[in-house]
C-alpha cells in the first residue's frame, strides 16, 4: 500500500495538481484509513513524496579525497532521467516546499537532516584530523556549498546536468574549501 499512496502522490505532484488526501485515496485506490496509518498528516506523506528516488549520501574519504567527496555529494548524482529523481522533480520539490513552510519544515526535519548526517560526520572527520581548520563551523558550511547548488536551480534557472553549472558549483566548492582547510 506504501507504494500505491506515494505513487499517487508523485502522480499528483508531478502533474502539477493538487495533492489532496481526497484525490490521493481517489487515485490510489486505498482507504483514508489506511493512508492515515502509514502517515499522520498530508505534509509528512509529501515530505516523503519528494524524498522518493532519493538517496543518503554515501560518502568514504578513506581512500579519496575529502573535498572530492563533499563536492561529489553535493552535485546530487542521484538525479536522473529514469523518473526517480529528475531534476524537474527537484524543481517540484523546491516549488512546493517554498509555497508551504510547514511542508518546508516537515521535509527538511524528516529528510534533508538524514542526508545531511554522512556530510557532517565526514567533516567533522576533517576537522578532527587536521584537513580542515578546528574553527570551521560546519552547519554553516554545509549550508554554504547546498546553497550554491540552490542557486543554480533558483535565481539562474540552469539545470545542474549542464557541465557550466557543474563547473560553477564545483569553483564555488573550491572557495569555500580554501576558506576552511587548515
Amino acid at each position: 500500500m506504501d507504494d500505491l499512496i506515494l505513487t499517487a502522490t508523485l502522480e499528483l505532484i508531478d502533474a502539477d495538481e493538487d495533492v489532496t488526501v481526497a484525490r490521493i485515496v481517489e487515485r490510489s485506490g486505498v482507504s483514508r484509513a489506511a493512508l492515515y496509518r502509514r502517515w499522520p498528516s498530508l505534509n509528512k506523506l509529501i515530505a516523503a513524496g519528494l524524498d522518493v528516488g532519493r538517496e543518503v549520501p554515501r560518502v568514504d574519504d578513506a581512500d579519496g579525497d575529502l573535498r572530492q567527496s563533499i563536492l561529489s555529494a553535493f552535485l546530487m548524482p542521484e538525479l536522473s532521467t529514469d523518473g526517480k529523481y529528475t531534476e524537474r522533480r527537484l524543481r517540484q520539490r523546491l516549488r512546493l516546499t517554498i509555497n508551504d513552510p510547514a511542508l518546508l519544515r516537515e521535509y527538511w526535519l524528516s529528510h534533508v537532516t538524514r542526508r545531511r548526517e554522512p556530510l557532517r560526520r565526514l567533516m567533522r572527520r576533517g576537522v578532527d584530523t587536521g584537513i580542515l581548520r578546528a574553527d570551521t563551523d560546519i552547519e554553516a558550511a554545509l549550508d554554504l556549498i547546498a546553497g550554491v547548488v540552490y542557486y543554480q536551480f533558483l535565481v539562474r534557472g540552469d539545470e545542474l546536468s549542464d557541465p557550466a553549472t557543474r563547473a560553477r558549483c564545483q569553483a564555488a566548492l573550491e572557495t569555500v574549501w580554501r576558506a576552511i582547510a587548515a
